[in-house]
């Protein structure tokens, strides 16, 4: 795989990703012959999840960030 896929966001793929490396590693016409598909499936649906479950926690941040500042302001423009 790809080095930047090997990162902590993605450690729940880890295996399989490991199993797609196995498969390509079998050799070309293992490929050609779409032996690894099934794994490639696999892999690129675990990191849809991955991703999805980031954006919605970063999603959650940014919410919670946004409510913090807007009380701020809020507070700010009672106290003028």
């Amino acid at each position: 795989m790809h080095p930047h896929l090997h990162t902590k966001d993605n450690g729940g793929c880890e295996e399989i990703m490991n199993a797609l490396e196995e498969c390509h590693a079998r050799g070309f016409l293992w490929k050609s012959m779409g032996m690894c598909t099934d794994v490639k499936t696999q892999v690129n649906k675990c990191l849809r999840r991955e991703r999805l479950e980031r954006t919605a926690h970063n999603r959650e941040v940014a919410k919670a960030k946004k409510e913090k500042i807007n009380a701020i302001f809020a507070e700010i423009d009672a106290n003028s």
